[in-house]
């Protein structure tokens, strides 16, 4: 199973996606071509700025990518005078704007309005690594600027990537991958920004998420803000706790069946599965914690921790539920992914980070691309 996680080592996070990779094909492209498509219909090209950041996988260093795929080490003479580096592409002065991926893992943020703000530091193993934007955060220096990202694996055995809203969504994107066919994920629907800004808005319990008309941020990250109740869907899961101490929880992960039952506080597994701890509200909503996804339990802890985002763990004691219309239909639920869900021309949305169990995200792959696309799309309703 390919999951998407945020890897964080301190401070300097470097944010990449886990990903299985394939056999590598022979002589495989090193970098590929990207167009850059401003369609916000808001927003002039000489507002918006991206930045490749992330990681070489080759030799495990933090990069930054110019526009023509040139990859950079990070350093710490990149801060200027202001303390921050200035990793940014402009786009083209008129009409679509064309850049190049090298082989590397990591992000391609858009700003609007003004540049992001990254800061080089040295992090706990001696080496120097990028402090990224935190839109959750209101003391980050980035936090009063629009901006977004798209999460992307290039290396030899292909592209993955998507669109991702597990941390926040404030910019309408979508990508267009071409290789062996042709993919595009992340697409919303008409008026899709101001649905989902009104859609959280609208639940009492999750509106302090929404930050101005600036972002919409994930409510694990509005717990740590203070923004959010810590407790919120604990009735679900204690609810799931008792119900599954009288009956069997299966759930079937790469073809084998584990069937599962509360015994002394746990939910415990056969066939070597670990056994899981009841959940915390945060454990949930960041499918860590008790749900962290180790060896041969990693599979069973990512479908469990969709299962709780989308409660239907009472309703269904076989997992994962691929009918995805029966998920967010229980009046205490993530109706932060719920939201995104709705607003997608596909229903597919990345709204936590096991979201992609039962294919439910905008996760893209390709072990042959030729060329990717990023649309930034409407604001308002296409013209």
């Amino acid at each position: 199973m390919i999951t998407r996680r945020a890897l964080l080592a301190g401070a300097a996070a470097a944010p990449v996606l886990a990903l299985a990779k394939p056999a590598a094909p022979a002589q495989a492209a090193t970098t590929l071509p990207m167009t850059v498509v401003n369609h916000t219909y808001r927003y002039a090209n000489d507002q918006i700025w991206l930045y490749v950041v992330g990681t070489d996988q080759q030799t495990q260093q933090q990069v930054f990518a110019r526009a023509d795929g040139t990859k950079v080490p990070v350093s710490l003479s990149l801060n200027g005078p202001d303390g921050f580096a200035d990793l940014s592409i402009p786009l083209a002065a008129d009409g679509d704007t064309r850049i190049t991926l090298p082989w590397m893992s990591g992000r391609v943020y858009v700003s609007i309005g003004q540049k992001i703000k990254f800061r080089v530091v040295i992090d706990g193993n001696g080496r120097p690594a990028l402090q990224h934007p935190a839109g959750w955060v209101s003391s980050d220096p980035s936090y009063d600027v629009l901006h977004d990202f798209m999460e992307f694996t290039f290396n030899d055995g292909g592209m993955f990537c998507n669109t991702t809203m597990v941390d926040m969504f404030s910019i309408p994107m979508e990508i267009t991958l071409d290789g062996s066919r042709s993919q595009t994920s992340g697409t919303l629907v008409p008026n899709g920004r101001d649905q989902i800004f009104a859609g959280v808005r609208a639940e009492p319990a999750f509106r302090d998420l929404v930050i101005g008309d600036l972002r919409v941020i994930a409510p694990g990250h509005g717990i740590d803000a203070g923004l959010f109740s810590p407790t919120y869907l604990d009735p679900y899961i204690n609810d799931v706790w008792n119900s599954y101490t009288g009956r069997d929880l299966r759930v079937t992960a790469n073809g084998v069946t584990y069937t599962g039952r509360v015994s002394g506080g746990q939910l415990v597994f056969d066939k070597g599965i670990r056994a899981f701890a009841r959940p915390s509200t945060r454990d949930v909503f960041y499918c860590d914690g008790a749900l962290h996804s180790d060896g041969v339990s990693g599979p069973v802890a990512a479908i469990l921790g969709a299962a709780f985002n989308r409660t239907t763990l009472l309703s269904h004691p076989d997992q994962p539920v691929t009918d995805h219309s029966l998920n967010y239909r229980t009046s205490l639920t993530n109706h932060y992914a719920r939201v995104l869900h709705a607003s997608t021309r596909d229903g597919k949305a990345y709204g936590y980070p096991y979201d992609d169990v039962a294919d439910g995200s905008t996760y893209v792959e390709d072990h042959a691309p030729t060329a990717i696309r990023l649309r930034l799309t409407p604001f308002d309703a296409a013209p």
